[in-house]
């Protein structure tokens, strides 16, 4: 069973690409919902700071990054990838901290800035990437973290032992090799 992190965003549009692999899911809402025993993790797109917040004052973020420690995978999108990363570029306070990052919000400006690109992403060929007020990262601070991709000279994608981290929504396309990369971990 994939958990979800339901707090805010994109992630009825992850368990609807769950549903299309026939794969099991359950959002996570609040403490309770953490007695499920997970196979993975997805923290959608959204706004980060509002997830933090949220996550924080409903006692979720301890368990979450302590099941990230323990091995469990973790698809991290758009404001996934920021809640994930060491580092937020411009000191805000950092959420799991689990990913050896260093990531610059809203890198691509406005929602008005909003793009998508074609691209490959690890092994993975042509891959249609939406970017909404997107981070990139800017900075790594281990040899064992993978680039699965980089776009204008900027890295948006990466794997990080049982992490996954991308800049973009995979979940606003109809493409399913990213949710099947994460339950294929």
């Amino acid at each position: 069973m994939i958990g979800i992190l339901a707090l805010q965003g994109a992630f009825q549009e992850h368990a609807d690409a769950l549903k299309k692999l026939s794969a099991e899911y359950k959002f996570i809402r609040n403490q309770s919902d953490l007695c499920a025993e997970f196979d993975g993790l997805i923290l959608p797109g959204g706004e980060s700071t509002v997830q933090r917040k949220l996550a924080k004052e409903l006692g979720l973020l301890e368990h979450i990054k302590k099941m990230i420690e323990e091995g469990v995978p973790v698809l991290g999108t758009c404001a996934g990838l920021i809640l994930l990363s060491k580092e937020i570029a411009c000191g805000e306070e950092t959420t799991f901290g689990t990913l050896p990052v260093a990531v610059c919000r809203n890198a691509y400006g406005r929602q008005l800035g909003s793009f998508s690109a074609l691209g490959n992403v690890g092994d993975i060929s042509d891959f249609p990437m939406r970017f909404i007020r997107a981070p990139y990262i800017e900075g790594i601070f281990s040899e064992d973290v993978e680039i699965l991709n980089v776009l204008d000279h900027k890295i948006t994608a990466v794997r990080y032992k049982n992490q996954i981290g991308v800049s973009f929504h995979p979940e606003l396309t109809s493409d399913l090799r990213l949710h099947q990369m994460l339950l294929k971990i």
